[in-house]
């Protein structure tokens, strides 16, 4: 997991320079829905209400690192080693994707603001769109990199 400021994402040489130069020119302006840029990546800019962690579910990938900040709101991101984890929805491979039943309070968390990111890889489990407090309405980007 990489967590850092938005103003640094060119730093990292492992994020391809058209997904970066994407995330950047984001704004809460942005329309929602999917943005496809080169080597099969992807960009999806979606809006919901954040739920209560009770509600929260981990999930993970296999064929893609995720790349999530948030446009407008604020949320909590919980984060865990997917490794041994009780599987509740088998991977789903069109998809890309497996949920586990572990429960998500107690572990780690990263809070986005929209002035930061996280990169998620696919050997950890994260459970996305977490009030952090009031549940709101947040406007999100998630850049998928294939691997």
């Amino acid at each position: 997991m990489i967590i850092d400021k938005l103003e640094h994402i060119l730093l990292y040489k492992n994020i391809p320079s058209d997904v970066a130069d994407f995330l950047l020119k984001l704004n809460r302006n942005t329309p929602v829905g999917r943005y496809d840029l080169t080597c099969g990546n992807y960009v999806n800019v979606e809006s919901y209400t954040t739920k209560n962690i009770t509600e929260a579910k981990f999930e993970a990938h296999k064929n893609y690192i995720d790349i999530q900040l948030l446009l407008s709101g604020n949320e909590k991101i919980f984060v865990t080693s997917a490794q041994g984890l009780p599987v509740s929805v088998p991977y789903n491979l069109e998809k890309d994707i497996a949920f586990y039943s572990e429960p998500v309070e107690g572990k780690n968390f990263v809070t986005l603001d929209g002035s930061n990111f996280v990169m998620l890889f696919p050997h950890e489990a994260h459970a996305p769109q977490v009030c952090a407090g009031e549940n709101s309405i947040v406007l999100k980007a998630v850049a998928k990199i294939k691997m």
